[in-house]
């Protein structure tokens, strides 16, 4: 039986901060019914979609953010997304700020069945940027301040006839990440991000935005044999440019398809889930060729 599908990566332009979240599906609906008919089976939407990236604002009172979370999922604003996937038979990656019951805050990626139903959720580990207002930067970054670790670990789901997993953002950067689902058995990987074009403490790495986000996500593609569709929310937003270069990876590190624009914008590309076994049944064997005995330095406790 054939593992092939077709994917699509559903950029966003910028969303600005007085834009209702039911515009914001509006557009990715829009998206959605593109991506269809490029015959996509699974379309990947940014890091925290409905709404701007509120984190590079300061608020004393971390309370006052909380408009920007979501309660439950599906609810009002992003039920028509949910049907939308139901009537077009098409799966979704959908990044948002979550509030659990319990009071707790993270940054959440689910990913949605064709039958409109969620059938696996991440929350994000690596939380950049920091928490206490520095009045220095153009911008603040405050994930550290709004958002808990990620406790989920990085589970991977069946679905799409293989298995997927999650990550979000700074995510990405590191290699922990990618080997954690490669062992996990992912065979793709989808991703959101919202990454400025400036990065105030080094500003001299500026240059480097798309480099950097393209080297690390085909080095975690070769290094653990899987696919990826990663997608921005680009543009600039309420003063802060984002990049875009949405792309999707192949196992050998080849960049398939990738994002002309820095707006709304669809790219999609057929992948065969069986072409992992390329990657894993040679240079990286797990199996035979890893040496875990001799990592202990990666996961020793944080000094």
């Amino acid at each position: 039986m054939s593992r092939k599908l077709i994917v699509a990566g559903a950029q966003l332009g910028p969303i600005a901060k007085d834009e209702p979240r039911s515009s914001a599906v509006a557009r990715m609906c829009e998206l959605m019914r593109t991506a269809k008919t490029r015959g996509a089976e699974l379309v990947v939407f940014p890091e925290l979609a409905l709404t701007t990236f509120f984190p590079r604002w300061y608020s004393e009172d971390r309370a006052d953010m909380d408009l920007w979370f979501e309660r439950e999922m599906p609810n009002a604003d992003t039920q028509p997304l949910f049907d939308l996937a139901k009537e077009l038979g098409v799966g979704f990656h959908l990044g948002f700020a979550e509030l659990t019951a319990e009071g707790r805050h993270f940054n959440t990626a689910i990913i949605v069945s064709a039958e409109g139903e969620i059938v696996g959720k991440y929350r994000k580990i690596h939380l950049p940027g920091h928490f206490e207002e520095e009045p220095w930067r153009a911008f603040q970054h405050l994930e550290k301040r709004y958002f808990e670790k990620g406790d989920l670990g990085f589970p991977v789901y069946e679905a799409f006839g293989g298995k997927v997993g999650m990550c979000i953002c700074n995510d990405r950067r590191w290699p922990e990440t990618w080997r954690m689902l490669g062992l996990g058995g992912a065979e793709l990987v989808v991703l959101g991000y919202n990454t400025p074009l400036h990065y105030p403490p080094a500003p001299e790495h500026d240059h480097l935005q798309y480099f950097h986000n393209e080297l690390s996500i085909q080095a975690g593609c070769y290094q653990n044999g899987l696919w990826a569709v990663a997608v921005a929310k680009a543009g600039m937003e309420e003063g802060s440019e984002l990049i875009g270069g949405s792309i999707i990876v192949a196992p050998t590190g080849e960049i398939l398809a990738k994002a002309a624009t820095s707006g709304d914008e669809v790219i999609t590309a057929e992948i065969d889930l069986d072409r992992c076994v390329e990657i894993r049944a040679n240079v990286f064997n797990f199996g035979l060729h890893r040496e875990p005995q001799d990592y202990a330095a990666i996961t020793a406790p944080k000094d």
